[in-house]
């Protein structure tokens, strides 16, 4: 290890550019601690992540529950996906979002779902401007660690939704198409464009500046990392061969999201057959046409780059809280591309159809695997202690149903990723008892040094360890 004292803040400068350095073994000052000092300085470097993925209108539950509890569990069908990280995540079963229930406010569980699974309360039955919810982990999160990074929170999404009329039943928009809420009355809008967010990760805070850095990539067809290469090249000098090595990954993956934003960019929608009305269309927040909201085609090609945008802000420690779901409530999105070519929440009414049924596990197993795309990337990331990024992370994948058809809120379909730096025990299935989602919420926020008293409807904590 260099014995280079290096600040986790510093920046690679350009014009209208910044970038954050990933976490290095530089940034620990060796030369200034004993031998015995130095393992538990090295740990010390590797920051603690939280995160929640978000799938709506629930699960296939008899294809997603494992039979047995314990490390000893199989895998289900729609779990498949993520057998070569068996040992870095665990499922949840028995947990409860007991406030997406109707307790007296009638239908709308779609908006009660997304609105407070991470919340704990219970949403008003409104469609105008007083809304009224509650603050949301990930917020509450930022309000206690955001201060340490560049961004509190990222709130990240593939459908862009609506924050106002009226989606659900006599709710709110804002209801079924916002996780994260600042306050009881502050819902936070999610970016869905990546080409946004990756601008807004290496923006220098400077719109102008940042709008004729972005314009002079694009019309010299330059990298962004061309902007910051002498910052980087005086850098690199000073390191030994394992940061360097780090570091070459990381500007790495830079520039293969920049090839694949310019990519996804350029690429035409096919015409439409004759006679055919062309409804309005967007690359990233897709069709909407009949007041029916779907996302584009370009779906398969959308997530992972968001995925990726995801990965890039823990890595260079540009945030440490994020929220993204992979569509909104009641999202009508098709996935042809995996064989079901059908309304995602039509599906997800089955009324016991095998058909349907069939087609909703496709669907559940496509999202699965695009979390094993994730736990790939940020397992592929080590960091100053020898982990991964995935081994100092602790991020939920579930929805706030579990039946969509049933629209019930018990028994949600949860899986916890990562190790939260060796707090964790994962590679199990672990059940219980009507227990609070908001319990499994304040454990996690523990981990990531953002504890709470409480969280919403939250009773207490669970054991994680």
């Amino acid at each position: 290890m260099s014995n280079l004292i290096m600040s986790r803040r510093t920046l690679l400068r350009g014009l209208g550019t910044v970038m954050a350095l990933p976490v290095l073994d530089s940034m620990v000052p060796t030369r200034l601690l004993g031998a015995d000092a130095k393992a538990a300085a090295k740990v010390a470097t590797a920051p603690r992540r939280v995160g929640w993925i978000y799938v709506p209108n629930g699960i296939n539950m008899d294809q997603w529950t494992p039979t047995d509890v314990g490390s000893a569990y199989a895998l289900s069908p729609t779990l498949q996906p993520l057998a070569a990280f068996k040992d870095k995540f665990s499922v949840v079963s028995g947990l409860v979002c007991d406030k997406a229930n109707p307790n007296g406010d009638g239908p709308g569980d779609h908006a009660r779902a997304m609105s407070a699974y991470l919340t704990g309360a219970q949403p008003r039955k409104t469609e105008g401007a007083n809304i009224k919810l509650g603050i949301s982990a990930d917020q509450a999160a930022a309000d206690k660690i955001g201060h340490l990074t560049k961004f509190p929170s990222l709130e990240l999404g593939i459908e862009e939704g609506k924050q106002i009329g009226r989606c659900d039943s006599g709710y709110s928009c804002a209801y079924s198409h916002t996780i994260s809420w600042r306050s009881d009355t502050t819902p936070v809008v999610k970016d869905c464009d990546p080409q946004s967010v990756f601008d807004r990760l290496f923006s220098n805070g400077d719109p102008r500046e940042s709008a004729e850095s972005r314009a002079r990539r694009q019309g010299d067809r330059k990298s962004i990392l061309d902007f910051v290469l002498n910052d980087a090249n005086s850098v690199q000098q000073k390191l030994d061969s394992t940061d360097r090595q780090k570091m070459d990954e990381y500007l790495t993956s830079v520039r293969e999201i920049e090839i694949r934003l310019g990519k996804a960019a350029q690429e035409v929608a096919a015409a439409p057959p004759a006679g055919a009305e062309r409804p309005e269309f967007d690359l990233h927040t897709g069709v909407r046409a009949n007041g029916i909201s779907t996302t584009s085609a370009k779906y398969p090609i959308h997530v992972p780059l968001m995925i990726d945008m995801m990965v890039l802000a823990f890595q260079a420690d540009l945030t440490r809280v994020i929220t993204m779901p992979f569509a909104d409530e009641g999202s009508n999105q098709t996935y042809g591309w995996v064989d079901a070519n059908v309304p995602h929440h039509g599906t997800s009414h089955h009324q016991g159809d095998p058909a349907k049924l069939a087609m909703l596990a496709k669907i559940n197993t496509y999202h699965v695997s695009q979390v094993a795309y994730l736990m790939k990337r940020l397992d592929s990331i080590k960091e100053a202690n020898g982990s991964s990024i995935l081994d100092n992370s602790l991020i939920s994948f579930g929805s706030g149903n579990s039946d969509g058809n049933r629209h019930n809120h018990d028994n949600l379909p949860l899986l916890l990723l990562g190790k939260g730096g060796g707090t964790v025990s994962t590679g199990r299935h672990v059940r219980y008892d009507n227990v609070p989602v908001n319990n499994l919420w304040l454990s996690m926020l523990d981990r990531t040094g953002a504890s709470l008293d409480r969280l919403g409807d939250s009773t207490g904590r669970i054991a994680l360890a």
